[in-house]
């Protein structure tokens, strides 16, 4: 019942979003239906760890204890964007970026992203989540499209573009699944659902499941912006606004879901670290890659794109790394990644609006001309590198832990990514924040609720992670690992 629910609050609420004419009222039921839909969020997870595995509509929808976790992480940050972009598109707005009309395009589009994003993390049929996935990627290319400007629209176009291929390279992928698992289970959908595909992974044929990975992996790592597939992010996140920005950031964590799903299954019917190595070398692709382009970055928000390929670059790494420990990390990274960044663009947004552009020479003075925004920044960027006592730094340490003993080999190149990504990033933020303020600064409405939430729960994460949350995650790295 929890799980039926859950899906339905933001389909509904995007139906009466459709119809609502009235921006002030639109943005309080956006408001509503987000909040909303995080406590039926709770409650699922609740329903989840009192009963197991939850499996309802003929075994079409499945929740288990790692869908549930990032579902609660979709719904949460979903709720707290929400509220930032209450007050930030009230904003934009007022400065014409937006007319009315595109406003209710962009609340119902918000709630139908969300919909989508739940639909792929709680289905039971690979299948349907490939379908919600495509569903979440035209969402977001209408979203990246939303001002009409000449470079959002060819933003959104690449997006399509490099998308919608990679998509297409995910639906040979899954078909290929079909076909190992038709020989064991027979013709029809429940060759496609996961529960059964995780009970006969050990029979199904090998080679055939090898080749479908490859596909997998290309397919969803161009949703995740894996490198070299990536070029669609920074422009995507650049040209749409920052609450988008965030939500496409949510995507990627579900890319990553499917990916690890497909991974468990190769992994018990190979018997070998095959999958782990296509991903492992993504991985550590995507963060040298994407550490040495944040040095050339300009853009504020194309910078933090890039930041977004360096950490899922992290996660994909470790959870290819495989073993209790790594996985561990993996499953924590995605959650202090999710907070942190959206804490940065929280910040970068109202940052941008203070200084009426997005590039980086002329954001200054943050500090002094709003200490929340300006502070916020900073201590985003602290936790983003991996500074102690920081949430960031409790995942990355976990991941360098378990990779010193698998592959130290590895080390070196993992540190240098590191290492020039936090300095980089350092040596942008210093000038926006601790400058004096410039007189094109203007005062605008800021969220302050989202902005200080998120960091303190990354700064918690880092001191104290409680004993039931750390039972959860270990229960789901003993499962996927």
């Amino acid at each position: 019942m929890s799980l039926v629910v859950l899906l339905c609050l933001p389909l509904f609420a995007a139906g009466v979003l459709a119809v609502v004419r009235e921006r002030r009222l639109a943005a309080e039921i956006n408001v509503a239906a987000s909040v909303v839909t995080f406590l039926a969020g709770m409650w699922l997870a609740w329903d989840v760890h009192v009963k197991g595995p939850v499996l309802v509509a003929d075994e079409l929808l499945f929740a288990d204890a790692f869908s549930v976790y990032l579902e609660l992480i979709t719904t949460f940050v979903g709720m707290t964007t929400s509220v930032f972009s209450r007050r930030y598109m009230t904003v934009e707005q007022q400065h014409g970026a937006l007319g009315p009309q595109r406003m209710r395009y962009y609340h119902t589009l918000f709630q139908l992203f969300i919909a989508t994003m739940l639909v792929a993390l709680l289905t039971n049929s690979v299948g349907i989540l490939w379908i919600a996935m495509e569903m979440a990627t035209l969402s977001t290319v209408l979203l990246v499209s939303l001002y009409r400007t000449p470079s959002s629209i060819e933003a959104a176009w690449k997006y399509f573009i490099l998308c919608g291929v990679g998509i297409a390279q995910a639906l040979f992928g899954t078909i290929l699944l079909y076909l190992a698992a038709e020989k064991v289970l027979g013709e029809g959908g429940e060759a496609l659902l996961w529960t059964n595909l995780n009970s006969v992974g050990r029979m199904m044929e090998p080679n055939i499941l090898s080749m479908a990975f490859v596909f997998l992996m290309v397919g969803y790592g161009t949703k995740m912006g894996l490198v070299p597939v990536h070029h669609w992010l920074p422009d995507a996140n650049s040209e749409g606004p920052p609450p988008i920005a965030l939500l496409s950031g949510l995507l990627l964590n579900v890319a990553l879901y499917a990916l690890v799903r497909c991974k468990v299954l190769v992994d018990a019917s190979l018997g070998t670290h095959h999958a782990g190595n296509i991903m492992m070398g993504f991985g550590l692709l995507s963060v040298i890659v994407a550490a040495f382009s944040i040095l050339r970055q300009k853009d504020l928000k194309r910078m933090f794109a890039y930041s977004s390929i360096e950490h899922m670059g992290i996660a994909t790494f470790a959870f290819g790394l495989g073993g209790a420990t790594a996985t561990f990390g993996a499953l924590l990274h995605m959650l202090v990644h999710s907070l942190t960044k959206s804490t940065l663009f929280f910040t970068g947004g109202h940052a941008i609006q203070m200084h009426r552009s997005q590039e980086m020479s002329r954001i200054r003075g943050l500090i002094r001309g709003n200490p929340v925004v300006g502070w916020g920044l900073m201590f985003g960027v602290m936790a983003i590198v991996g500074m102690p006592p920081f949430g960031v730094f409790i995942s990355e340490f976990l991941i360098l832990t378990a990779t010193v003993k698998s592959a130290p080999y590895l080390v070196p190149v993992l540190v240098v990514g590191l290492a020039v990504a936090a300095s980089a990033l350092f040596r942008r933020v210093q000038s926006m924040v601790m400058a004096e303020v410039p007189s094109y600064q203007h005062p605008v409405q800021v969220a302050y609720v989202p902005i200080v939430l998120h960091a303190a729960l990354v700064l918690m994460i880092g001191l104290y992670i409680p004993p039931f949350f750390d039972q959860w995650l270990k229960n789901v790295a003993e499962y996927l690992k």
